[in-house]
């Protein structure tokens, strides 16, 4: 046993967020925390990371053992340099080692010198040494240039800075509170490959499917001030859930069918008083105070989307466009080159690339709000365009809830309906008192939940998506998915959540080297297929020839026991060339799959293409199988 919470209680106002809440965490285990927005997953991060007690309930740390935490929007201190935001991490040897970098940058006077002679005296003497070395280490491992100023970076590099200075401390619990938002998919796969060499034990929040899937070794759930434990992956949690979610709801209709019953008869009048059970009567007060005392599950986020009139069949057109800025250090830097592209009415589109690739200036350069310095864009006709921002700069935080939806109206028109504000933002889990709160005290996934109500409101048959999925919670997340994948509109999407594109998206353009983007057909692991097929050969064919170089068939034929008639000698030989002209007309036809223009044929065209993909693949296998059983008889 690492840590143990014992019967944890917090309140905030007259409910209790964390109600007896009791954990025990192993040294090797990696936790995946859910539950819903405003939940209390942070508060109990906070609890453990001993940044917040609780009101009552105990925790136990073993001895020695160490705890950090990665906050969910992780704040830095004035123009703090990357190096010294890490280093911060250590306590006071981390102030001892930024001073230290700090004078080395400046040795004009014997005063400087001595003073750099001091601190090296003092790191000497707490070992600061080797814990520069793991400063320097894992800033060479997250890529991290230590002198930039943390200012001037954008949020996922911010987070990979958190996760840095989180991670030199070593602790033997690492606390990660959504670490994936505003990281880019590749950034994603590196913290994948880190935290499955982790040694210590760690606990996440995260929301991110594909990234818990990878993952979790235990799922524990917070629901209603209650904390539950599943053992094994996420899919064996959802099955698990869903059942006692049903049996929950099956003995909650049996109360409440028993509590009305009692009602009925407490209120018969003359006939009853006569006749009444004072155990009767005493057993009625306490279901009544059980029926209150229980906290029902929360309902779903219900809401719909309006594609408003439809627009021409050609939507956006663009022709050789191209867009350099310059860095900050005047240099420039080439952000589209010479880009095409043709999005009809129905496309959803998917924007993948590193962070800093440019996503938000192509569609920026897409919908019109920049100009191309070479190349031009044309729009089709009736467009209604809606747009969602990743940083929620459309938000005031001084303004209401209502005010921000409803624009200071009682009510908001939903699919040519009239539906009063505080209905319309129940549909999206804000109770009727938190309305009139200001949008400044909403959490990150309120934030976001507020952003998709209004943008709802709004009929639209072009609508643009940035990074919509931060913060929001699995439901939540679910009926996105289910609302945009039966949207009649056209979708600009970008998103680094791989599950949540695999979903929606019909094709995707891809931000590759030199500056090229790239149209591919479906989503992000179909763009990975593609990928792996043209940049290796295929891993049968290797096989294939490494068994045929390393021992050739008449080689096998004088091997004891390897007795071939001549008809098998001779299909032997065969197999190999066989095999390859499989393998080429695969390769050949898997690029023409891959391009967007094959789906955009008519079934005539494309379906004889595909027929021949399937007989080559069957084909394939019946080849290794009797190559298999050649060489084994």
């Amino acid at each position: 046993m690492l840590l143990k919470l014992d019967a944890i209680q917090i309140a905030f106002g007259h409910v209790h967020l964390l109600d007896q809440v009791s954990l025990t965490i192993e040294r090797g285990e990696r936790l995946c925390l859910l539950g819903r927005n405003g939940e209390g997953k942070s508060t109990l991060l906070k609890i453990i990371s001993g940044e917040l007690k609780p009101d009552d309930g105990r925790m136990e740390l073993v001895s020695g053992a160490r705890v950090a935490r990665l906050a969910q929007e992780p704040h830095f201190s004035g123009n703090d340099t990357i190096y010294h935001s890490v280093a911060a991490g250590l306590g006071e040897i981390g102030d001892l080692l930024n001073r230290y970098h700090e004078r080395l940058q400046d040795l004009s006077d014997d005063n400087a010198l001595n003073e750099l002679s001091r601190i090296q005296h003092q790191l000497e003497a707490k070992d600061g040494w080797s814990l520069q070395q793991k400063v320097e280490t894992v800033l060479s491992r997250l890529d991290l240039p230590e002198d930039k100023a943390v200012s001037d970076l954008s949020g996922g590099w911010r987070r990979r800075v958190a996760l840095a200075q989180a991670m030199v401390q070593e602790p033997d619990v690492l606390l990660l509170d959504e670490p994936t938002n505003h990281l880019d998919l590749e950034a994603i796969e590196w913290l994948e490959t880190v935290l499955l060499d982790y040694n210590g034990a760690l606990l996440f929040v995260s929301h991110d499917r594909a990234f818990v899937k990878k993952l979790a070794t235990r799922i524990i759930e917070l629901d209603r001030g209650q904390l539950r434990s599943y053992p094994g992956d996420y899919r064996r949690f959802l099955e698990t859930r869903a059942a006692e979610l049903e049996a929950e709801a099956t003995q909650a209709g049996k109360f409440d069918k028993k509590l009305a019953q009692e009602e009925v008869w407490i209120r018969q009048g003359i006939k009853a008083r006569r006749t009444r059970n004072e155990g009767r009567v005493r057993n009625l007060e306490k279901l009544r105070a059980e029926r209150m005392a229980r906290r029902d599950v929360k309902g779903k986020v219900s809401a719909d989307l309006d594609s408003g009139e439809s627009s021409g069949k050609r939507v956006i057109e663009a022709k050789n466009i191209a867009y350099v800025w310059k860095n900050e250090n005047g240099e420039d830097k080439t952000i589209v080159k010479d880009f095409s592209v043709s999005i009809l009415r129905g496309d959803r589109i998917g924007l993948l690339g590193p962070n800093g690739a440019g996503k938000s200036t192509l569609l920026k350069l897409l919908l019109g709000q920049l100009e191309p310095q070479q190349g031009e864009v044309k729009h089709g006709t009736k467009l209604q365009i809606a747009y969602f921002d990743q940083l929620r700069e459309q938000l005031d935080p001084e303004q209401s809830v209502a005010d921000t939806v409803a624009e200071g109206q009682d009510f908001v028109e939903i699919l040519g309906q009239r539906k009063h504000v505080i209905g319309y933002l129940g549909d999206f889990l804000f109770p009727p008192a938190r309305v009139r709160s200001p949008v400044k005290s909403l959490s990150g996934g309120e934030r976001n939940r507020l952003l998709l109500a209004r943008l709802f409101t709004r009929p639209a048959n072009l609508l643009v998506m940035d990074e919509p999925t931060n913060d929001l919670d699995v439901e939540t997340l679910e009926l996105l998915e289910e609302l945009l994948s039966n949207y009649d509109g056209t979708l600009l999407l970008v998103s680094h959540d791989r599950e949540f594109l695999d979903k929606v998206v019909t094709s995707t353009l891809v931000f590759e080297d030199n500056t090229q983007i790239n149209e591919y057909v479906g989503g992000y692991l179909d763009w990975l297929r593609v990928k792996n097929t043209r940049s290796k050969p295929p891993a049968e064919v290797q096989k294939v020839v490494k068994k045929s170089t390393k021992t050739s068939p008449a080689t096998e034929k004088n091997k004891p026991g390897k007795k071939h008639s001549y008809k098998e000698q001779r299909e032997l030989e065969q197999l190999p060339l066989q095999i390859e002209q499989l393998e080429t007309e695969q390769a050949t036809l898997q690029e023409q799959v891959a391009d967007p223009a094959f789906y955009k044929q008519s079934q005539e065209q494309n379906q004889p293409v595909l027929k021949r993909l399937e007989e080559i693949e069957q084909a394939l296998e019946g080849c290794y199988e009797r190559w298999e059983l050649l060489e084994d008889s």
